[in-house]
């Protein structure tokens, strides 16, 4: 599986986490079972197991750390309310936010780039240029940021 792919399941299970109060695990596990019945982006179940540790490591990550990522994201929402937002942007804009400022394996542009891919999928027409505009701010903050933590 590619990393966008377990991206989208990363946000889908956050969403699901949030929407129906179920564990990181057993959200991961349906979205990826899902992925494989519908075999998206060529999924094989020999390679579920380095997958989900991906997605969850992801998953975990951006909820464990919801609440410093929401405090770090209100800075750059301007007129905005993380809690207004929609579900699918505010999901996109967590796990982006998690990469960006909690991981090192992948450069900020690359995370931003995906996080507007993923918010054009997920999101309404206004989605992506929504999500850019924020990280776009947050990426030339990104050093400042980590020193926050």
């Amino acid at each position: 599986m590619k990393r966008r792919l377990g991206r989208e399941i990363a946000v889908q299970s956050l969403y699901h986490m949030e929407m129906n109060e179920v564990e990181a695990d057993q959200a991961v596990t349906m979205l990826l079972s899902e992925a494989v019945g519908e075999n998206e982006g060529e999924v094989k179940p020999a390679d579920l197991e380095g997958d989900k540790s991906f997605v969850l490591e992801l998953v975990n990550g951006t909820w464990g750390h919801k609440e410093t990522i929401d405090v770090l994201l209100a800075d750059y929402l301007k007129g905005w309310q993380i809690s207004r937002l929609s579900k699918v942007d505010r999901q996109v804009l967590r796990v982006a936010a998690y990469e960006m400022i909690f991981r090192d394996d992948v450069p900020g542009k690359v995370v931003v780039n995906e996080a507007i891919e993923l918010a054009k999928h997920f999101g309404t027409v206004e989605s992506g240029k929504f999500v850019n505009g924020v990280l776009g701010k947050m990426i030339q903050d990104v050093e400042q940021l980590k020193a926050r933590i």
